[in-house]
């Protein structure tokens, strides 16, 4: 029995992780909302902490403007109410000026709260 919760759980956590995804080629921030912590953070390839705020902002005057992904890999590690998400994706996208097909790794740490899984930070690398 245990095996199938944490087996619904890994499924939940990989339908927010590929629908955060699509709501930034969205840009789609009510729905983003719904899954990010208040206090999210974003740390960027460079090392840049960013807060969800600046992102949303980011992303809406299209400084930071996502097109498309192709998810490579993923993988969910859970324990108790707390997963860690890691997903390779082909992600095209513009990051301040730069358009390019990024080889980016995203590490994401989630909460689960009133049965929904919550996007609490997350850390992007390359690959």
């Amino acid at each position: 029995m245990e095996t199938n919760k944490i087996d619904i759980d890994k499924s939940q956590i990989l339908e927010v992780a590929r629908r955060l995804t699509k709501l930034m080629i969205d840009k789609d921030i009510s729905d983003r909302n719904k899954i990010l912590d208040p206090d999210f953070t974003l740390t960027h390839i460079t090392g840049y902490v960013q807060s969800k705020e600046e992102w949303f902002s980011e992303i809406e005057s299209e400084r930071m403007k996502y097109y498309s992904f192709q998810e490579v890999k993923t993988a969910v590690k859970v324990e108790g109410n707390k997963a860690i998400f890691v997903g390779q994706n082909l992600l095209d996208a513009r990051i301040w000026g730069t358009r390019n097909n990024w080889c980016l790794q995203q590490t994401m740490l989630l909460e689960k709260r009133n049965e929904k899984w919550i996007i609490i930070k997350s850390t992007a690398t390359t690959f």
